[in-house]
C-alpha cells in the first residue's frame, strides 16, 4: 500500500516538475515584456504573502500593516544606494535587519492583542510609517515625491537591467523562499505557531512563551519584507510613499486568505488571481473589478478556509514509530 502511494505521489510531481522548468523557460520563449512585468509583479506578491503568511496563516495574527515593512526595506535600499552609493545587493541584508528590528519595536507592545484589536493597530502602523516618509523623516525620504535614480543589481559581474533579468531574480528568489519557509513550517518552531494558532490558551498551558513566539513570527515576516523591499526599489529605480499604502497591505492580506492561510502553494494561487488574473483581463476596465469582487464574496461565503487550505498534521504513536 505504501508502494503505491509512492508511486502515485511520483506521477503526480512528474507534471509539476514539467510545469516549472516550462515556467522558467518562458523568457527564453519570446514571451512579451509586458508579459514579463506581469509576472514580476506577481512574484514580487508573491514574495510579500509569503512572508505574510509566517505572521497571518501560521501564527493566526490579524496583521494589515505589512506595507511597512516592504517601505522601510525598499527605502532603506534607496537612500544606502543613491546617499552613499551602496551598491544594490549588499544593501539587502541591512535592508532586511531594519525592517526586522522597526517590526521587534513596533510588535513589542502590542503583541498581546488577538484577533481585531491588533487588525486596527497594525492599519495604524502602516499609515504611520507613510505619513512620516511623505514628512521627508530626516531629511532622507525625500517627501512626497519619494527617492529616483535608484541603481540596479548586478549578480556575478552582470547588471540585471532587462524584464527578464529580474524575472529570474524574482522567481528564484520565490523558490528560495518556498524551501526554506517548507523547512521552517515543520520546524519546532513552525509546529508551535500552528499550535498557537489552533488554540493559543492550550500553548501556553503547556509551556509555550506565545508571545515570544508571536514576536519572532512577526520579526522573520518583517525582515523579508525588507528584503523584497530591495528588489522592487531596484526594479522600479523610483520610489514613493504612495508605492507603499494601506491597499498594499489589504492586496497581501486578500492574498494570503483566498489562497489558503498557512498553505504556501495557496498563496502561489492567490498571487496570480489577485494580482496577475486583473491584468489580464484589463481589457474588461469597467467591469473586471466587480466580477472580481463578487468571486471574492462567493468565495468567503462558501470556501472561508481559503482555496488550498493546509493539510491537518498527522504523528505517529511511539509505538508507531518503533514498528516503522
Amino acid at each position: 500500500m505504501a508502494a503505491k502511494i509512492k508511486d502515485i505521489n511520483f506521477l503526480i510531481r512528474i507534471p509539476l516538475t514539467l510545469a516549472v522548468i516550462a515556467f522558467f523557460c518562458l523568457p527564453l520563449m519570446g514571451l512579451d515584456p509586458y508579459g514579463l512585468g506581469v509576472l514580476n509583479q506577481v512574484g514580487l506578491y508573491a514574495l510579500l504573502a509569503l512572508s505574510l503568511n509566517i505572521i497571518l496563516g501560521h501564527a493566526g495574527m490579524f496583521h494589515m500593516g505589512h506595507a511597512a515593512f516592504f517601505a522601510v526595506g525598499a527605502y532603506t535600499t534607496a537612500i544606502l544606494n543613491t546617499g552613499y552609493g551602496w551598491p544594490i545587493l549588499a544593501t539587502m541584508p541591512l535592508a532586511g535587519l531594519a525592517a526586522g528590528l522597526f517590526a521587534l519595536a513596533v510588535a513589542a507592545p502590542i503583541i498581546h492583542l488577538r484577533g481585531d484589536y491588533l487588525l486596527v493597530v497594525t492599519i495604524g502602523i502602516v499609515e504611520i510609517v507613510r505619513i512620516a516618509l511623505v514628512n521627508d523623516i530626516f531629511g532622507l525620504t525625500g517627501g512626497a515625491n519619494g527617492l529616483v535614480g535608484i541603481g540596479r543589481p548586478v549578480l556575478f559581474g552582470f547588471k540585471l537591467t532587462r524584464p527578464h533579468h529580474f524575472f529570474y531574480l524574482i522567481w528564484g528568489f520565490t523558490a528560495l523562499s518556498m524551501l526554506l519557509f517548507h523547512w521552517l513550517e515543520h520546524s519546532r518552531f513552525g509546529r508551535a505557531l500552528n499550535f498557537i494558532r489552533e488554540d493559543p490558551v492550550a500553548a501556553e498551558g503547556v509551556g509555550v512563551n506565545t508571545s515570544h513566539y508571536k514576536l519572532m513570527a512577526f520579526v522573520i515576516g518583517a525582515v523579508w519584507a525588507g528584503f523584497v523591499g530591495t528588489i522592487y526599489a531596484s526594479q522600479m529605480r523610483t520610489i514613493s510613499p504612495n508605492s507603499f499604502n494601506f491597499w498594499e497591505s489589504v492586496v497581501l492580506f486578500t492574498i494570503v486568505i483566498l489562497g489558503g492561510s498557512g498553505n504556501q502553494k495557496g498563496v502561489l494561487l492567490g498571487a496570480f488571481l489577485v494580482v496577475g488574473l486583473p491584468e489580464v483581463s484589463r481589457g474588461l476596465q469597467e467591469s473586471r473589478l466587480l466580477f472580481f469582487g463578487a468571486a471574492l464574496i462567493v468565495m468567503m461565503i462558501f470556501r472561508p478556509q481559503g482555496l488550498l487550505p493546509p493539510k491537518g498534521r498527522t504523528y505517529k504513536l511511539p509505538s508507531e514509530v518503533a514498528r516503522s
